[in-house]
């Protein structure tokens, strides 16, 4: 058995995987970015109707605030409402001041 040739393939594979990655990667941040500002539109149509935008429940994050388990209480906050990890996190910052 060829062990270069082995290796060759091995390393296309690698490549092909790694360019495969980088192009999914990219359109996830244009689609992050999309819903971003579609978001940012409807909270501005929202404000701009005087409809009121209910934040959920929040009661295990602000106890978890009041200890002082910041980390813990942005996870509590994602799992509550889905948001990403920068989201919870600026969320969750608000909500401390």
């Amino acid at each position: 058995m060829d062990y270069g040739m082995l290796l060759l393939g091995v390393v296309v594979l690698v490549a092909v995987v790694g360019l495969g990655s980088s192009a999914t990667d990219r359109r996830l941040g244009r689609v992050d970015r999309r819903l971003a500002r579609v978001e940012r539109k409807l909270d501005a149509i929202a404000e701009h109707l005087g409809v009121p935008v209910e934040e959920p429940e929040l009661e295990e994050v602000t106890a978890l605030l009041r200890q002082g388990k910041k980390i813990q209480a942005i996870k509590a906050y994602r799992d509550s409402t889905g948001a990403d990890l920068k989201e919870a996190r600026d969320a969750v910052e608000r909500l401390a001041y």
